[in-house]
């Protein structure tokens, strides 16, 4: 089954060309099935690639997926135009009430700055609490992840001595139904100024860590009981988003390093490495079933 999204999204006709399998919303209505109902609350300033990006690994399922966009009014979006907002976004307060699924949280460029420094963090902090009461399973990647655990756990994040940036290996920690099917080892990309310390993490009894790298630190974890999946990487990233953000920075005259074990032979005219696709589309897939699917219930207004 696909994923219903609306005809004139951006994602739709790149995700058509692609083949992926999607569905506009007429057509949704007419079936006599329940889909799934997932909140994307996208903090990433490119919106559109974000959403396109993400969108394509929920589409790769046999479930039919309904996803509601979502963003924050306490935050003013200054790489995407606001028509696309406005016509294709839904703000946190018109959402509130809603029971879903499943929501995913992005990442978001504001790293240097304290949490509750951050212009939208009170507005942040009531959707963490909307996760607790009104979705079934909620996934908080790269940012989200450590605003997450700050949140929840008052678990700290640490600035690094130089930019976490390309694709590292990663080991399986704790064999959980989110990875199944998952090699021993596998790779996925990173891109972040800041970390979260692994014995941190261990302090708290209902998290357990599922994977992690020697460089880059905890990739997954988990508390089982509030059905919360914490992703540190990038598993939703494009062949070329590294490839664009490190040249984008040296056109910014930044210092930045290239990205690690992505360019062949760290030459940048070559086609990057793609090395992570599968584990993407099985670790959203595997949220999709043995998260949401097999356990949500049938009557949404039950979660």
């Amino acid at each position: 089954m696909p994923i219903i999204i609306p005809k004139d999204l951006p994602a739709y006709d790149i995700l058509e060309k692609e083949s992926v399998f999607i569905m506009n919303e007429a057509r949704a209505t007419s079936q006599d099935i329940r889909p799934l109902k997932i909140a994307l609350l996208n903090l990433m300033p490119k919106k559109i690639v974000t959403e396109t990006q993400i969108l394509r690994m929920l589409a790769n399922s046999p479930l039919q997926i309904d996803v509601d966009l979502v963003t924050l009014e306490s935050h003013e979006s200054k790489n995407t135009k606001k028509e696309h907002l406005l016509k294709f976004y839904k703000t946190f307060s018109q959402i509130k009430n809603n029971k879903y699924d499943g929501m995913i949280i992005t990442g978001a460029p504001v790293e240097h700055i304290d949490f509750e420094e951050v212009d939208y963090w009170d507005e942040l902090t009531e959707v963490f609490e909307f996760c607790k009461t009104n979705v079934h399973s909620t996934m908080f990647i790269c940012w989200a992840f450590q605003a997450g655990l700050y949140y929840y756990y008052k678990i700290p994040k640490y600035t690094l001595s130089e930019k976490l940036f390309g694709v590292f290996e990663h080991q399986i920690i704790k064999r959980k139904t989110i990875v199944r099917g998952f090699d021993d080892e596998f790779f996925i990309p990173h891109s972040r100024h800041t970390t979260t310390k692994i014995e941190d993490i261990e302090k708290i009894d209902e998290l357990d860590i599922i994977a992690a790298s020697k460089d880059a630190g905890v990739y997954m974890c988990m508390c089982e009981e509030k059905r919360f999946i914490f992703v540190s990487g990038h598993a939703e990233y494009d062949r070329y988003t590294l490839d664009e953000e490190y040249k984008r920075d040296l056109a910014l005259n930044k210092d930045i390093k290239i990205p690690q074990n992505y360019y062949p032979n760290d030459d940048i005219s070559k086609k990057p490495y793609m090395n992570w696709k599968a584990h993407s589309n099985l670790l959203f897939s595997n949220w999709l079933n043995y998260h949401l699917y097999q356990t949500t219930p049938y009557d949404i207004d039950k979660i």
